[in-house]
Protein backbone atom coordinates (compact mmCIF):
# COMPACT_ATOMS: atom_id res chain seq x y z
CA UNK A 1 0.00 0.00 0.00
CA UNK A 2 1.00 3.83 -0.69
CA UNK A 3 1.52 5.96 2.23
CA UNK A 4 1.93 9.14 0.28
CA UNK A 5 -1.20 11.13 -1.23
CA UNK A 6 -1.53 14.03 -3.36
CA UNK A 7 -4.17 16.02 -4.50
CA UNK A 8 -4.75 18.59 -7.80
CA UNK A 9 -4.43 22.02 -7.45
CA UNK A 10 -8.06 23.78 -8.46
CA UNK A 11 -8.89 27.26 -7.66
CA UNK A 12 -6.24 28.05 -5.73
CA UNK A 13 -7.20 25.06 -3.42
CA UNK A 14 -5.80 21.63 -2.82
CA UNK A 15 -9.07 19.37 -3.74
CA UNK A 16 -9.65 15.71 -3.46
CA UNK A 17 -10.41 13.45 -6.28
CA UNK A 18 -13.70 11.25 -6.56
CA UNK A 19 -11.41 8.57 -7.52
CA UNK A 20 -7.53 7.99 -7.35
CA UNK A 21 -5.12 5.66 -8.78
CA UNK A 22 -1.35 4.23 -7.46
CA UNK A 23 2.00 5.69 -8.50
CA UNK A 24 4.67 3.05 -8.86
CA UNK A 25 8.22 3.55 -8.30
CA UNK A 26 10.14 2.41 -11.51
CA UNK A 27 13.36 1.31 -9.34
CA UNK A 28 11.30 -1.07 -7.40
CA UNK A 29 7.74 -2.01 -9.89
CA UNK A 30 5.77 -1.32 -6.09
CA UNK A 31 3.80 1.77 -5.68
CA UNK A 32 4.54 4.52 -3.42
CA UNK A 33 2.07 6.75 -3.57
CA UNK A 34 -1.47 8.12 -4.20
CA UNK A 35 -2.68 10.19 -7.11
CA UNK A 36 -5.90 11.70 -7.92
CA UNK A 37 -7.51 11.24 -11.47
CA UNK A 38 -9.09 14.46 -12.25
CA UNK A 39 -12.84 13.76 -13.76
CA UNK A 40 -14.54 15.97 -16.40
CA UNK A 41 -16.32 17.83 -13.16
CA UNK A 42 -12.85 18.49 -12.01
CA UNK A 43 -11.58 19.58 -15.98
CA UNK A 44 -14.40 21.58 -15.98
CA UNK A 45 -13.88 23.43 -12.71
CA UNK A 46 -10.15 24.03 -13.17
CA UNK A 47 -11.33 25.64 -16.81
CA UNK A 48 -13.85 27.71 -15.32
CA UNK A 49 -11.78 29.00 -12.93
CA UNK A 50 -8.74 29.74 -15.17
CA UNK A 51 -11.43 31.87 -17.64
CA UNK A 52 -13.26 33.63 -14.28
CA UNK A 53 -9.57 34.19 -13.69
CA UNK A 54 -8.61 36.10 -16.71
CA UNK A 55 -11.30 37.76 -17.43
CA UNK A 56 -11.85 39.89 -14.08
CA UNK A 57 -10.12 39.58 -10.53
CA UNK A 58 -6.80 40.20 -9.07
CA UNK A 59 -4.78 38.23 -12.34
CA UNK A 60 -7.21 40.34 -14.58
CA UNK A 61 -6.40 43.72 -13.03
CA UNK A 62 -2.66 42.47 -12.66
CA UNK A 63 0.13 44.92 -14.25
CA UNK A 64 2.76 43.02 -16.47
CA UNK A 65 5.32 44.14 -13.91
CA UNK A 66 3.58 42.23 -11.18
CA UNK A 67 2.99 39.37 -13.19
CA UNK A 68 6.85 39.41 -13.81
CA UNK A 69 7.94 39.65 -10.16
CA UNK A 70 5.77 36.59 -9.03
CA UNK A 71 7.15 34.88 -11.97
CA UNK A 72 10.51 35.65 -10.08
CA UNK A 73 9.58 34.94 -7.03
CA UNK A 74 8.48 31.19 -8.41
CA UNK A 75 11.47 30.69 -9.83
CA UNK A 76 13.67 31.51 -6.58
CA UNK A 77 10.77 28.54 -4.67
CA UNK A 78 11.44 26.92 -7.53
CA UNK A 79 15.42 26.55 -6.89
CA UNK A 80 15.41 26.81 -3.32
CA UNK A 81 13.19 23.42 -3.26
CA UNK A 82 15.16 22.13 -5.59
CA UNK A 83 16.20 18.60 -3.44
CA UNK A 84 13.04 17.88 -2.78
CA UNK A 85 11.09 18.03 -5.92
CA UNK A 86 14.09 16.00 -7.73
CA UNK A 87 13.57 13.51 -5.08
CA UNK A 88 9.85 13.16 -5.83
CA UNK A 89 10.62 12.93 -9.70
CA UNK A 90 13.50 10.53 -9.15
CA UNK A 91 11.20 8.19 -6.84
CA UNK A 92 8.04 8.76 -9.37
CA UNK A 93 10.14 8.61 -12.31
CA UNK A 94 13.51 6.54 -12.42
CA UNK A 95 15.18 9.63 -13.45
CA UNK A 96 19.17 9.91 -11.72
CA UNK A 97 18.91 11.98 -8.58
CA UNK A 98 22.17 13.91 -9.95
CA UNK A 99 20.22 15.52 -12.91
CA UNK A 100 17.35 16.06 -11.30
CA UNK A 101 18.65 17.93 -8.84
CA UNK A 102 20.79 19.79 -11.73
CA UNK A 103 17.71 20.22 -13.88
CA UNK A 104 15.36 21.00 -12.15
CA UNK A 105 17.26 23.80 -10.27
CA UNK A 106 18.08 25.31 -13.56
CA UNK A 107 13.84 25.43 -14.53
CA UNK A 108 13.96 28.32 -11.61
CA UNK A 109 15.78 30.35 -14.64
CA UNK A 110 13.24 29.77 -16.97
CA UNK A 111 10.62 31.55 -14.64
CA UNK A 112 13.03 34.28 -13.97
CA UNK A 113 14.28 35.12 -17.52
CA UNK A 114 10.50 34.76 -18.39
CA UNK A 115 9.69 37.18 -15.44
CA UNK A 116 12.32 39.74 -16.78
CA UNK A 117 10.46 39.63 -20.21
CA UNK A 118 7.04 40.26 -19.10
CA UNK A 119 6.80 43.65 -18.75
CA UNK A 120 9.21 44.36 -21.75
CA UNK A 121 6.46 42.72 -24.68
CA UNK A 122 5.72 45.57 -26.23
CA UNK A 123 3.39 46.92 -28.68
CA UNK A 124 3.51 49.39 -31.68
CA UNK A 125 2.81 52.38 -33.01
CA UNK A 126 2.22 51.98 -36.94
CA UNK A 127 2.51 55.69 -38.83
CA UNK A 128 -0.41 54.72 -41.53
CA UNK A 129 -0.70 55.89 -44.67
CA UNK A 130 -4.01 58.33 -43.56
CA UNK A 131 -3.19 61.53 -41.91
CA UNK A 132 -6.36 61.79 -40.07
CA UNK A 133 -5.85 58.45 -37.90
CA UNK A 134 -3.51 57.03 -35.37
CA UNK A 135 -3.21 53.09 -34.99
CA UNK A 136 -1.76 51.26 -32.03
CA UNK A 137 -1.31 47.75 -31.46
CA UNK A 138 -1.32 45.86 -28.43
CA UNK A 139 -0.74 42.16 -27.68
CA UNK A 140 -3.16 40.86 -25.27
CA UNK A 141 -3.61 37.71 -23.52
CA UNK A 142 -4.59 34.52 -25.82
CA UNK A 143 -6.77 33.45 -23.45
CA UNK A 144 -7.27 29.81 -20.89
CA UNK A 145 -4.02 27.44 -21.84
CA UNK A 146 -4.00 24.12 -21.57
CA UNK A 147 -0.68 22.64 -20.80
CA UNK A 148 -0.15 19.01 -21.10
CA UNK A 149 3.14 17.34 -20.32
CA UNK A 150 4.54 13.87 -20.25
CA UNK A 151 6.08 12.38 -17.35
CA UNK A 152 9.56 12.63 -18.56
CA UNK A 153 10.81 16.04 -17.41
CA UNK A 154 7.45 17.01 -15.88
CA UNK A 155 8.86 20.17 -13.90
CA UNK A 156 11.15 21.46 -17.24
CA UNK A 157 8.53 20.75 -19.46
CA UNK A 158 6.15 22.53 -17.80
CA UNK A 159 8.50 25.69 -17.20
CA UNK A 160 8.68 25.91 -20.86
CA UNK A 161 4.92 26.39 -21.27
CA UNK A 162 3.85 27.90 -18.30
CA UNK A 163 6.63 31.02 -17.99
CA UNK A 164 5.84 32.67 -21.14
CA UNK A 165 2.32 31.83 -20.38
CA UNK A 166 1.79 33.57 -17.43
CA UNK A 167 4.23 36.33 -18.47
CA UNK A 168 1.81 37.41 -21.24
CA UNK A 169 -1.26 37.06 -18.75
CA UNK A 170 -2.79 33.94 -20.08
CA UNK A 171 -4.28 31.70 -17.00
CA UNK A 172 -3.08 27.77 -17.01
CA UNK A 173 -4.59 24.49 -16.69
CA UNK A 174 -1.70 22.06 -16.31
CA UNK A 175 -2.47 18.31 -16.89
CA UNK A 176 0.78 16.08 -15.33
CA UNK A 177 0.82 12.55 -16.90
CA UNK A 178 -0.46 10.06 -15.16
CA UNK A 179 2.84 8.26 -15.61
CA UNK A 180 4.86 10.51 -12.41
CA UNK A 181 2.83 13.30 -11.11
CA UNK A 182 4.39 13.95 -8.09
CA UNK A 183 6.55 16.35 -8.72
CA UNK A 184 4.01 18.61 -10.93
CA UNK A 185 1.62 18.10 -7.63
CA UNK A 186 4.16 19.32 -5.29
CA UNK A 187 5.57 22.27 -7.40
CA UNK A 188 1.63 23.43 -6.78
CA UNK A 189 2.55 24.05 -3.72
CA UNK A 190 5.66 26.61 -4.73
CA UNK A 191 2.34 28.01 -7.11
CA UNK A 192 0.56 28.55 -4.50
CA UNK A 193 3.57 30.06 -1.69
CA UNK A 194 4.51 32.79 -4.74
CA UNK A 195 0.64 34.14 -4.66
CA UNK A 196 -0.36 33.43 -7.58
CA UNK A 197 -3.95 35.02 -7.72
CA UNK A 198 -6.67 32.20 -7.20
CA UNK A 199 -7.57 30.67 -10.67
CA UNK A 200 -4.59 31.78 -12.44
CA UNK A 201 -2.76 28.30 -12.38
CA UNK A 202 -4.33 24.95 -12.25
CA UNK A 203 -2.74 21.86 -11.37
CA UNK A 204 -4.55 18.33 -12.57
CA UNK A 205 -3.12 15.12 -13.05
CA UNK A 206 -5.25 11.79 -14.58
CA UNK A 207 -6.18 10.08 -17.46
CA UNK A 208 -6.01 10.86 -21.51
CA UNK A 209 -9.45 9.42 -22.12
CA UNK A 210 -11.54 11.62 -20.18
CA UNK A 211 -9.23 14.22 -18.40
CA UNK A 212 -6.95 15.12 -21.06
CA UNK A 213 -9.88 14.71 -24.02
CA UNK A 214 -11.63 17.22 -21.85
CA UNK A 215 -9.23 19.42 -21.06
CA UNK A 216 -8.20 19.68 -24.64
CA UNK A 217 -11.42 20.26 -26.49
CA UNK A 218 -12.76 22.24 -23.97
CA UNK A 219 -14.63 25.47 -25.30
CA UNK A 220 -13.00 27.93 -23.03
CA UNK A 221 -9.82 26.74 -23.92
CA UNK A 222 -8.19 29.06 -26.51
CA UNK A 223 -4.93 27.50 -26.83
CA UNK A 224 -3.16 24.15 -26.36
CA UNK A 225 0.62 23.20 -25.65
CA UNK A 226 1.46 20.00 -25.65
CA UNK A 227 4.78 17.72 -25.41
CA UNK A 228 4.19 13.95 -25.75
CA UNK A 229 4.10 11.48 -28.61
CA UNK A 230 2.49 11.48 -32.36
CA UNK A 231 -0.55 9.66 -31.90
CA UNK A 232 -1.66 11.47 -28.98
CA UNK A 233 -0.90 14.44 -30.92
CA UNK A 234 -3.27 13.61 -33.56
CA UNK A 235 -6.20 13.58 -31.15
CA UNK A 236 -5.27 16.25 -29.57
CA UNK A 237 -5.76 18.66 -33.21
CA UNK A 238 -9.00 16.20 -33.72
CA UNK A 239 -9.82 17.77 -30.17
CA UNK A 240 -9.37 21.43 -31.06
CA UNK A 241 -10.88 21.14 -34.26
CA UNK A 242 -14.45 21.95 -33.67
CA UNK A 243 -12.84 25.38 -30.91
CA UNK A 244 -10.14 25.90 -33.55
CA UNK A 245 -7.86 26.81 -30.28
CA UNK A 246 -4.76 27.77 -31.36
CA UNK A 247 -2.04 24.38 -31.05
CA UNK A 248 1.69 23.93 -30.65
CA UNK A 249 3.44 20.44 -30.49
CA UNK A 250 6.53 19.25 -29.38
CA UNK A 251 6.71 15.77 -29.82
CA UNK A 252 9.12 13.26 -30.72
CA UNK A 253 12.54 12.26 -32.39
CA UNK A 254 15.00 10.17 -33.88
CA UNK A 255 17.88 11.97 -34.21
CA UNK A 256 20.66 11.18 -36.01
CA UNK A 257 24.16 11.97 -34.75
CA UNK A 258 26.80 12.17 -36.83
CA UNK A 259 30.52 11.70 -36.55
CA UNK A 260 33.04 12.37 -39.26
CA UNK A 261 36.59 11.08 -39.40
CA UNK A 262 38.27 14.10 -38.85
CA UNK A 263 36.47 14.72 -35.29
CA UNK A 264 37.86 14.54 -31.71
CA UNK A 265 36.63 10.91 -30.97
CA UNK A 266 36.97 10.35 -27.60
CA UNK A 267 34.94 13.81 -27.37
CA UNK A 268 32.60 12.78 -29.71
CA UNK A 269 32.21 9.21 -27.68
CA UNK A 270 30.88 10.98 -24.65
CA UNK A 271 28.59 13.17 -25.90
CA UNK A 272 27.13 10.79 -27.98
CA UNK A 273 26.51 8.52 -24.74
CA UNK A 274 25.34 11.59 -23.35
CA UNK A 275 22.59 11.78 -26.17
CA UNK A 276 21.78 8.54 -25.97
CA UNK A 277 22.20 6.94 -22.78
CA UNK A 278 21.94 9.89 -20.38
CA UNK A 279 17.78 9.83 -19.09
CA UNK A 280 17.92 6.11 -19.77
CA UNK A 281 17.51 7.03 -23.55
CA UNK A 282 13.95 9.07 -22.22
CA UNK A 283 14.38 12.04 -24.27
CA UNK A 284 12.72 13.60 -27.39
CA UNK A 285 15.95 14.67 -28.20
CA UNK A 286 17.77 11.52 -27.77
CA UNK A 287 20.76 10.93 -30.37
CA UNK A 288 19.23 7.51 -30.95
CA UNK A 289 20.63 7.45 -34.65
CA UNK A 290 24.58 7.19 -34.70
CA UNK A 291 25.84 8.13 -38.20
CA UNK A 292 29.73 7.22 -38.19
CA UNK A 293 32.29 7.60 -41.02
CA UNK A 294 33.25 4.33 -42.44
CA UNK A 295 36.72 4.46 -41.74
CA UNK A 296 36.35 4.98 -37.67
CA UNK A 297 33.27 3.33 -37.66
CA UNK A 298 35.16 -0.21 -35.58
CA UNK A 299 37.13 2.46 -33.43
CA UNK A 300 33.93 4.31 -32.51
CA UNK A 301 32.01 1.58 -31.76
CA UNK A 302 34.75 -0.35 -29.68
CA UNK A 303 34.90 2.98 -27.56
CA UNK A 304 31.34 3.27 -27.61
CA UNK A 305 31.11 -0.20 -26.18
CA UNK A 306 33.51 0.31 -23.62
CA UNK A 307 31.79 3.57 -22.64
CA UNK A 308 28.52 2.13 -22.28
CA UNK A 309 29.48 -0.85 -20.49
CA UNK A 310 30.87 0.73 -17.59
CA UNK A 311 27.93 3.00 -16.99
CA UNK A 312 27.06 2.54 -13.22
CA UNK A 313 23.36 1.08 -13.02
CA UNK A 314 21.02 1.15 -10.59
CA UNK A 315 18.99 2.97 -7.63
CA UNK A 316 18.49 6.17 -9.02
CA UNK A 317 18.33 7.92 -5.65
CA UNK A 318 21.97 7.57 -5.28
CA UNK A 319 24.49 9.90 -6.48
CA UNK A 320 26.58 7.37 -7.76
CA UNK A 321 23.98 5.96 -10.04
CA UNK A 322 24.57 7.35 -13.89
CA UNK A 323 21.49 5.04 -15.70
CA UNK A 324 18.59 4.66 -13.77
CA UNK A 325 15.37 2.01 -14.70
CA UNK A 326 12.76 2.98 -17.54
CA UNK A 327 9.66 4.68 -16.66
CA UNK A 328 7.24 2.03 -16.59
CA UNK A 329 6.56 -1.64 -17.68
CA UNK A 330 4.69 -1.05 -20.55
CA UNK A 331 8.21 0.76 -22.06
CA UNK A 332 10.68 -1.86 -20.83
CA UNK A 333 8.27 -4.55 -22.55
CA UNK A 334 8.33 -2.36 -25.87
CA UNK A 335 12.12 -1.96 -25.79
CA UNK A 336 12.53 -5.43 -25.14
CA UNK A 337 10.22 -6.27 -28.30
CA UNK A 338 11.42 -4.24 -30.64
CA UNK A 339 15.23 -5.19 -30.06
CA UNK A 340 14.43 -8.70 -30.27
CA UNK A 341 12.46 -7.99 -33.81
CA UNK A 342 15.70 -5.62 -35.02
CA UNK A 343 18.29 -8.53 -34.07
CA UNK A 344 16.35 -10.93 -35.87
CA UNK A 345 16.01 -8.62 -38.87
CA UNK A 346 19.59 -8.67 -39.29
CA UNK A 347 21.16 -6.58 -36.58
CA UNK A 348 23.95 -6.69 -34.82
CA UNK A 349 23.82 -6.59 -31.04
CA UNK A 350 27.17 -4.82 -29.90
CA UNK A 351 26.41 -4.85 -26.17
CA UNK A 352 23.27 -4.75 -24.20
CA UNK A 353 20.15 -6.00 -25.66
CA UNK A 354 18.71 -7.45 -21.99
CA UNK A 355 17.63 -6.48 -18.70
CA UNK A 356 20.80 -6.43 -15.97
CA UNK A 357 20.86 -10.06 -14.44
CA UNK A 358 21.81 -8.11 -10.71
CA UNK A 359 18.34 -6.19 -11.35
CA UNK A 360 15.00 -8.25 -11.01
CA UNK A 361 13.45 -5.71 -9.82
CA UNK A 362 12.21 -2.63 -11.07
CA UNK A 363 12.34 -1.95 -15.03
CA UNK A 364 16.19 -1.69 -15.52
CA UNK A 365 17.09 -2.32 -19.80
CA UNK A 366 21.06 -2.53 -19.97
CA UNK A 367 22.25 0.29 -22.15
CA UNK A 368 22.35 -1.44 -25.78
CA UNK A 369 23.85 -0.79 -29.00
CA UNK A 370 22.30 -2.29 -32.46
CA UNK A 371 24.43 -2.10 -36.09
CA UNK A 372 22.21 -1.77 -38.95
CA UNK A 373 22.70 -2.67 -42.54
CA UNK A 374 20.38 0.10 -43.73
CA UNK A 375 17.61 1.95 -42.56
CA UNK A 376 15.10 -0.51 -42.26
CA UNK A 377 15.43 -1.91 -38.71
CA UNK A 378 12.46 -1.00 -36.70
CA UNK A 379 15.50 0.60 -33.81
CA UNK A 380 16.63 2.29 -36.96
CA UNK A 381 13.08 4.11 -38.01
CA UNK A 382 10.88 3.73 -34.77
CA UNK A 383 11.15 6.43 -31.65
CA UNK A 384 11.90 3.29 -28.73
CA UNK A 385 12.53 6.28 -25.97
CA UNK A 386 14.89 4.00 -24.26
CA UNK A 387 18.58 3.34 -24.05
CA UNK A 388 19.25 1.97 -27.54
CA UNK A 389 21.37 2.98 -30.42
CA UNK A 390 21.01 2.38 -33.80
CA UNK A 391 24.58 2.71 -35.64
CA UNK A 392 24.82 2.89 -39.40
CA UNK A 393 28.05 3.27 -41.43
CA UNK A 394 28.70 6.12 -43.83
CA UNK A 395 31.46 7.44 -46.74
CA UNK A 396 30.89 11.01 -47.67
CA UNK A 397 29.43 14.12 -46.13
CA UNK A 398 26.39 14.14 -49.19
CA UNK A 399 25.36 9.92 -48.15
CA UNK A 400 25.72 11.24 -44.51
CA UNK A 401 23.64 14.52 -44.78
CA UNK A 402 21.14 11.92 -46.77
CA UNK A 403 21.11 9.47 -44.01
CA UNK A 404 20.85 12.21 -41.57
CA UNK A 405 16.89 13.47 -43.22
CA UNK A 406 15.78 9.87 -43.88
CA UNK A 407 13.41 10.10 -41.15
CA UNK A 408 9.58 11.64 -40.75
CA UNK A 409 10.80 13.30 -37.82
CA UNK A 410 13.24 16.75 -37.52
CA UNK A 411 13.30 17.36 -33.74
CA UNK A 412 17.12 17.33 -32.95
CA UNK A 413 20.84 16.40 -34.75
CA UNK A 414 24.08 16.22 -33.63
CA UNK A 415 27.21 16.96 -35.68
CA UNK A 416 30.74 16.05 -34.95
CA UNK A 417 33.89 17.26 -37.00
CA UNK A 418 37.24 19.49 -36.88
CA UNK A 419 36.43 20.84 -40.10
CA UNK A 420 34.26 23.98 -39.70
CA UNK A 421 33.14 24.45 -43.14
CA UNK A 422 31.71 20.68 -43.45
CA UNK A 423 29.73 21.67 -39.94
CA UNK A 424 28.25 24.80 -41.45
CA UNK A 425 27.02 22.70 -44.43
CA UNK A 426 25.42 20.00 -42.54
CA UNK A 427 23.83 22.28 -39.87
CA UNK A 428 21.94 24.22 -42.82
CA UNK A 429 21.17 21.19 -44.76
CA UNK A 430 20.06 18.93 -41.86
CA UNK A 431 15.92 19.15 -41.37
CA UNK A 432 16.29 19.49 -37.69
CA UNK A 433 14.77 22.25 -35.04
CA UNK A 434 18.00 22.09 -33.59
CA UNK A 435 22.08 20.97 -34.47
CA UNK A 436 24.43 20.50 -32.04
CA UNK A 437 27.99 20.88 -33.11
CA UNK A 438 30.63 19.25 -31.59
CA UNK A 439 28.34 19.03 -28.48
CA UNK A 440 24.65 17.46 -27.45
CA UNK A 441 21.78 17.92 -25.33
CA UNK A 442 22.63 21.71 -23.88
CA UNK A 443 19.06 23.78 -23.54
CA UNK A 444 18.67 27.82 -22.51
CA UNK A 445 15.65 29.37 -22.32
CA UNK A 446 17.07 32.25 -23.95
CA UNK A 447 16.54 29.75 -27.28
CA UNK A 448 13.90 28.43 -29.43
CA UNK A 449 12.99 24.82 -29.46
CA UNK A 450 11.20 22.56 -31.48
CA UNK A 451 11.05 20.31 -34.88
CA UNK A 452 9.15 19.69 -38.02
CA UNK A 453 7.33 16.58 -39.67
CA UNK A 454 6.18 14.37 -36.61
CA UNK A 455 8.48 16.68 -34.37
CA UNK A 456 5.64 18.89 -34.17
CA UNK A 457 4.33 22.38 -34.69
CA UNK A 458 6.14 25.68 -33.07
CA UNK A 459 8.60 26.77 -31.08
CA UNK A 460 8.83 26.64 -27.42
CA UNK A 461 11.45 28.86 -25.71
CA UNK A 462 13.23 31.99 -26.28
CA UNK A 463 11.50 35.51 -26.44
CA UNK A 464 9.20 34.76 -29.26
CA UNK A 465 7.52 32.35 -27.04
CA UNK A 466 5.44 34.97 -24.85
CA UNK A 467 4.73 36.72 -28.12
CA UNK A 468 3.18 33.00 -29.41
CA UNK A 469 0.96 33.31 -25.99
CA UNK A 470 -0.69 36.50 -27.27
CA UNK A 471 -2.92 38.37 -29.90
CA UNK A 472 -2.33 41.62 -31.28
CA UNK A 473 -5.49 43.88 -31.02
CA UNK A 474 -5.27 47.04 -33.68
CA UNK A 475 -6.94 50.26 -32.35
CA UNK A 476 -7.70 53.09 -34.84
CA UNK A 477 -8.25 56.13 -33.20
CA UNK A 478 -9.32 58.94 -35.51
CA UNK A 479 -8.06 62.18 -34.81
CA UNK A 480 -10.10 64.63 -37.06
CA UNK A 481 -13.31 66.46 -36.33
CA UNK A 482 -13.88 67.41 -39.87
CA UNK A 483 -16.76 65.13 -41.49
CA UNK A 484 -16.00 61.50 -43.11
CA UNK A 485 -15.84 62.42 -46.48
CA UNK A 486 -17.69 59.55 -47.79
CA UNK A 487 -19.60 57.16 -45.26
CA UNK A 488 -20.14 54.45 -47.87
CA UNK A 489 -16.57 54.16 -48.86
CA UNK A 490 -14.06 51.96 -47.27
CA UNK A 491 -11.21 54.51 -47.03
Amino acid sequence: MSSTAFRNYIDGQFAEAASTFESIDPSTGLPWATMPAASVADVDRAVEAAHRALRSGPWAAMTATARGKLLVKLGDLVAANAGRLAELETRDTGKIIRETRAQIAYVGDYYRYYGGLADKHEGAFIPIDKADMEVTVRPEPIGVVAAVVPWNSQLFLSAVKLGPALAAGCTVVLKASEDGPAPLLAFAELVHEAGFPVGSVNIITGFGHDCGQRLTSHPLVARVAFTGGPSTARRIVANTAENLAYTTLELGGKSPVVVFADADLDSAANAVVAGIFAATGQSCVAGSRLLVERSVKDDFLARLKRKAEAIVIGDPQNPATEMGPLATARQSERIEAIVAESISAGGRLVTGGTRPKDKADGYYYAPTIIEAQDQALACVREELFGPVLSVLAFDNEAEALALANDTPFGLASGVFTSNLAKAHRMAQGIHAGVVWVNTYRTVSPLVPFGGHGLSGLGREGGLGAIRDYTRSKSVWIRTSDDPIPDPFVMR
